[in-house]
């Protein structure tokens, strides 16, 4: 027969008061609320640095696909210039249109592939810096009481 209690190796007790603590346990209480500050924005500047590069990954993709866009537009371009020397005939007419429909698209790809790479540049987790220094600020001025 098992005794009922003997799974449980000891029950935590909760942490005192500050008032009613020693400064051993104080000193404890500081260490774990450190070391879950720290991993709380470790995690939080991981965060941020996952979702900046997302949208690096997006602008950089955009500005590819602007290429590419610009790349037709030039190479439609090009076929306009044979087609107006060759031929004196409206199908030039039709190849310049087309060009500059292209070159429009690729101009607005690019405005906003720009755009989303603005927004995740530079790629460091300014919120969680932020909110370090803001803890930091707090337990400079907690240590000074």
């Amino acid at each position: 027969m098992t005794d009922p209690t003997a799974g449980a190796t000891r029950a935590t007790a909760p942490p005192p008061a500050p008032e009613d603590a020693s400064t051993g346990q104080l000193i404890g209480q500081l260490t774990e609320q450190i070391s879950r500050l720290v991993r709380d924005e470790a995690r939080l500047a991981q965060a941020e640095v996952t979702q900046k590069a997302k949208r690096l990954g997006v602008g950089a993709g955009l500005f590819g696909g602007a290429g590419l866009f610009a790349f037709f537009g030039l190479a439609v371009l090009i076929a306009t210039a044979v087609l107006a020397l060759a031929l004196v005939l409206p199908a030039w007419l039709a190849a310049l249109i087309v060009a500059v429909v292209l070159l429009a698209v690729a101009g607005v790809l690019a405005l906003v592939g720009k755009k989303d790479v603005d927004k995740g540049t530079p790629p460091v987790p300014s919120e969680a810096i932020a909110s370090t220094k803001a803890d930091i600020a707090t337990v400079k001025e907690s240590a000074r009481r």
